[in-house]
């Protein structure tokens, strides 16, 4: 399944043109603050979906009836392009166990790149609902082998991937990889480019967030 959120016309749409555009994008606390913000939509569009329950609340007069999440979810994102978005999830779920992966491209020399994966931190996993967070899926690589990493600490009962932006074919190939993933985007483009980027995109979430690193 996925969930493409500018197709209600929300203003994810406003975020991410914000996003896109070259001259706010100077602006590196308002890139970051904008990734937080989808971060926090998405929160409150998959809260939706998961179990709840009712529990009974003492207040000053008496009690209420309340509904309450029936279990937290494990938040896990990819370092460092991913903490924004973390952020905006954990503003939401802010009971939530949370989970860190690094995965990072390792480009060759002939402009073909690898996925890296080094270090995982995470609860137990078995049976849990995960949210996963990167801003750009493009290929879907980091994110495939990423759940692949996940599962090797347990096998989770449901994933959920948010970003900001993602490709048809990196969609294409989470799917086949992952079928009963969710995928919840601020928008999809269609094109990628040879060395694995997004057209029209928005250029490199992490750079834009954190400032430009040496290619590894």
């Amino acid at each position: 399944m996925v969930i493409n959120l500018s197709e209600e016309h929300s203003l994810v749409s406003n975020y991410l043109a914000e996003l896109r555009d070259v001259e706010i994008q100077e602006d590196r606390a308002r890139f970051r603050r904008n990734l937080e913000k989808i971060g926090e939509i998405s929160a409150y569009e998959i809260s939706k979906k998961l179990s709840w329950i009712e529990k009974e609340v003492t207040t000053p007069l008496g009690t209420s009836t309340c509904k309450v999440l029936e279990k937290q979810p494990v938040l896990a994102t990819i370092l460092r392009a991913g903490l924004a978005m973390h952020t905006g999830l954990l503003n939401y779920f802010d009971k939530a166990d949370n989970a860190f992966i690094s995965a990072y491209r390792k480009h060759n020399p002939d402009g073909t790149f690898e996925i890296s994966l080094d270090y995982i931190s995470c609860p137990e996993m078995e049976g849990r609902v995960v949210i996963i967070s990167d801003p750009m899926l493009a290929t879907g690589s980091s994110l495939v082998k990423t759940i692949q990493y996940i599962r090797g600490e347990g096998n989770p009962a449901e994933i959920h991937i948010v970003c900001a932006l993602a490709c048809t074919v990196g969609i294409e190939y989470i799917l086949r990889a992952e079928p009963k993933a969710i995928i919840w985007c601020g928008d999809i483009d269609d094109e990628l480019t040879a060395k694995g980027y997004i057209v029209p995109g928005l250029g490199d979430a992490g750079d834009l967030s954190y400032g430009v690193k040496v290619q590894m």
